[in-house]
């Protein structure tokens, strides 16, 4: 075991060739991470759009007097 150890780490483009390949593995990590991150990014800015207009519409609501809301909420029920 000692021998094939020391054949690896004396042949330099053995290491040249784990090194790539530590690096590929490295870089493709990073690349996942910041897709996540974008993905994330994608979805707060989606959801503060949906709050946005959750507030404007609650906003809305309570600006109409009460009987209007009644009517507006009557068309929204079942008899």
């Amino acid at each position: 075991m000692t021998a094939l150890l020391s054949f690896l780490s004396g042949n330099p483009a053995i290491l040249g060739v784990l090194a790539s390949f530590i690096a590929a593995l490295g870089w493709g990590f990073h690349q996942r991470q910041a897709g996540a991150r974008a993905e994330r990014e994608r979805q707060a800015k989606a959801e503060a759009a949906a709050r946005a207009l959750a507030d404007q519409v609650d906003n809305d609501i309570g600006a109409l007097p009460a009987d209007a809301v009644k009517k507006e909420l009557k068309s929204w029920a079942r008899d």
